[in-house]
């Protein structure tokens, strides 16, 4: 997408994070903008902020992207005011650490709806929009360097992002042989001062059960100060915007911005080549090798 003044930009998980660097950005190179996100009141305060910073116009939309009539709504919401949507930004995630045949079940559904779910969702309905509009059309999804990479600690996060590369990935190929004007994306990043430690904030009403005791062990706490840390010694925020309105630009697919996956990244694939079975004690031995 060369240009974006006047384009109309649909974005998720747009309150917090990445997702308000994308409305910036959009803001910036004076798009249209829905900005969605389940967290209303913090959804608020970017419209002003948008307005600021240059956007045409915004709508701001609280809704749930795990539920599939919640995000018909939005695309609704989206042709009714603009008429049209020149890029989808798949933005929306969450994560709860621990081990996967630990964590209740309701976590891996959340996880799994947002994560994943939300994408296809998204897509069945923009796509079809986006072809019949006969202009180039950008989609973009948050995908994480846990996409294209695997470790232990967060089974339902590693699976969910390799599942959307995938989506990408396929939906990509679909495209071309259809002929459609739609270039995808895949936004990979490692470790950045988001918002993702603080997952429980997003957590929906159908989602809580206070009295579960996985909540209150120590493997849960453990887990929440492990993502705290790693979330607080990222890689500052500000750029990353930038940084994927480029390769929107430039119609790039992937948008790896961690170089230092890019050795463990290296080491997986040729596990798979090799036929291979995954060694975690290889793995972890590379790492410190410096192989990542």
């Amino acid at each position: 997408m060369k240009e974006f003044k006047g384009k109309v930009a649909l974005i998720t998980g747009a309150a917090y994070g990445f997702g308000k660097e994308f409305v910036k950005q959009a803001a910036q190179r004076g798009m249209k903008i829905v900005a969605v996100d389940i967290m209303g009141e913090e959804l608020a305060k970017v419209e002003p902020l948008a307005r600021e910073l240059g956007a045409e116009d915004i709508v701001t939309i609280k809704a749930d992207v795990g539920i599939y009539e919640e995000t018909e709504k939005v695309v609704a919401c989206v042709m009714e005011k603009f008429g049209r949507i020149d890029l989808l930004m798949n933005n929306a995630g969450v994560a709860v650490p621990g081990a996967g045949i630990n964590l209740p079940l309701r976590d891996w559904e959340w996880i799994v709806q947002t994560n994943f779910m939300s994408h296809i969702y998204f897509m069945r309905q923009v796509i079809p929009i986006m072809i019949k509009q006969g202009t180039h059309c950008n989609i973009m999804n948050t995908c994480s360097v846990a996409g294209v990479i695997n470790f232990t600690g967060m089974v339902p996060y590693f699976s969910t992002k390799h599942a959307a590369v995938a989506l990408s990935e396929s939906t990509n190929y679909e495209l071309q042989a259809m002929g459609a004007d739609i270039a995808m994306g895949v936004f990979c990043p490692g470790y950045v001062q988001t918002n993702l430690d603080h997952s429980e904030w997003y957590r929906p009403e159908r989602f809580k059960d206070e009295n579960d005791p996985y909540y209150k062990s120590e493997e849960f706490a453990k887990g929440q100060a492990a993502a705290k840390y790693v979330i607080e010694t990222g890689r500052p925020l500000e750029g990353f915007g930038e940084k994927v309105f480029k390769a929107i630009e430039e119609d790039q697919f992937y948008v790896l911005t961690h170089e230092e996956y890019d050795g463990m990244l290296q080491f997986q694939t040729m596990e798979k080549i090799k036929r291979k079975n995954p060694n975690l004690a290889e793995l972890v031995a590379a790492i410190k090798g410096g192989k990542q």
